[in-house]
């Protein structure tokens, strides 16, 4: 195991993080991906009922994926960075 100094020089060296998505685009990303989800919300429940219900577990698991990443960004473009 290294030793304090070691690590800290290791750490001082780093560069700094820098996100994938420019912050400014944040809040913008957050509105297109929770109104993409109320949108497909809306169509999951206006299908019709079917016995295979695979365009409906589609449908659903697409909104939950972008609700997730609409939530996330819409947390970190109010400074809450999750």
């Amino acid at each position: 195991m290294s030793d304090y100094t070691t690590v800290r020089a290791l750490h001082a060296a780093l560069p700094p993080f820098s996100p994938i998505a420019p912050v400014a685009l944040l809040p913008y990303l957050a509105t297109l991906l929770l109104a993409s989800t109320f949108g497909l919300a809306f169509y999951f429940s206006t299908l019709p009922k079917s016995t295979i219900p695979i365009l409906e577990t589609a449908v659903a698991s697409t909104a939950s994926i972008l609700a997730g990443f609409g939530v996330v960004a819409l947390f970190c473009s109010v400074g809450v960075y999750v």
